[in-house]
């Protein structure tokens, strides 16, 4: 059976980036702005507070994991409200891979890991529109282990270590994505495969995204009305049944044409178009260049079409 969640975790072709320890004292407040980079962090002792843009303020508590796929603005600071004309805290180096923010000489009341991952895909934005702006996952010791591990591995230079890492980080997603599903999880995949009606019909779009799906057709398929279907397909993935659909068809295309393997029109049938002129036109639409020449272009072409 097509596992719908794996198959994006695993197209977004995760490496690693860098991970340190931070420790906390008193009033700090620290802003960054990410460029884009996938952020996480567990809280080990203490607390803070997240913001960013796209998420509603969450206090995050000890035991707390917490990850953003496409982190942009968003800031972190102490409980302790941060006096008015206090300057952004820069984190000072005490240790190799260890950060202080606020007092320099007060008592920790704050230790937590924090990381950065990246996304090797030329896919990644379209792939990420896929999954939830903000996963936080409360009590669940398994996401801190994995965390560990991924320090662990930052830390020494073992053999295969790129490999590990790489593994570990999609576990670590996986992980992250599933613990986190459910009606409070912010709208994206995750979340909609927790409702076994919908997990049905997200898993017959993934395999068999050559079908020519209708609302109607998918509707039946998870036992609802039409409106019904569409309103909590909608709710639950941030996006509407034919829009997730035509994303992930393009994602599956993307991959496809960048590997080499198949032609335009095997390609086209492959991802639910009766023609390779119909899929090009669709194709140039959604990505911005031509099939034929974005697999010509490879990476390059790949990333003047993402930022097109």
């Amino acid at each position: 059976m097509i596992d719908p969640l794996a198959e994006v975790v695993t197209l977004l072709q995760l490496s690693a980036g860098h991970s340190k320890r931070v420790v906390g004292s008193g009033p700090w407040q620290v802003r960054r702005s990410e460029a884009g980079q996938p952020f996480y962090c567990v809280i080990i002792e203490g607390a803070c507070r997240f913001e960013s843009e796209a998420h509603e303020p969450i206090e995050l508590r000890a035991g707390d994991f917490l990850l953003v796929p496409d982190a942009y603005d968003m800031a972190m600071s102490s409980l302790v409200t941060v006096p008015a004309g206090i300057p952004e805290a820069v984190p000072v180096a005490i240790a190799t891979g260890e950060f202080r923010v606020g007092d320099p000489d007060g008592e920790a009341d704050l230790r937590m890991l924090i990381g950065h991952c990246r996304f090797g895909s030329p896919d990644a934005a379209l792939l990420v529109s896929l999954l939830p702006n903000v996963v936080h996952v409360r009590g669940e010791p398994r996401l801190a282990t994995l965390v560990e591990l991924v320090r662990d591995e930052f830390r020494e230079q073992r053999p295969a270590r790129d490999v590990v890492l790489a593994r570990l980080l999609e576990v670590l997603f996986i992980e992250a994505l599933r613990s986190a599903a459910g009606t409070k999880a912010s709208p994206g995949l995750a979340r909609a495969l927790a409702d076994e009606r919908l997990a049905v019909t997200l898993r017959l779009m993934h395999e068999q995204p050559n079908r020519s799906w209708t609302v109607a057709q998918l509707a039946k398929e998870a036992a609802l009305s039409r409106s019904a279907f569409f309103e909590r397909f909608q709710r639950a993935v941030g996006l509407a049944p034919m829009a997730y659909l035509l994303n992930w068809r393009m994602a599956l295309a993307k991959s496809l044409l960048r590997n080499g393997d198949q032609g335009i029109t095997d390609i086209a049938d492959r991802v639910g178009y009766g023609s390779a002129s119909a899929f090009s036109v669709a194709f140039t639409r959604h990505v911005g260049v031509p099939p034929a020449r974005y697999a010509r272009g490879g990476n390059d072409v790949a990333a003047a079409a993402e930022t097109a």
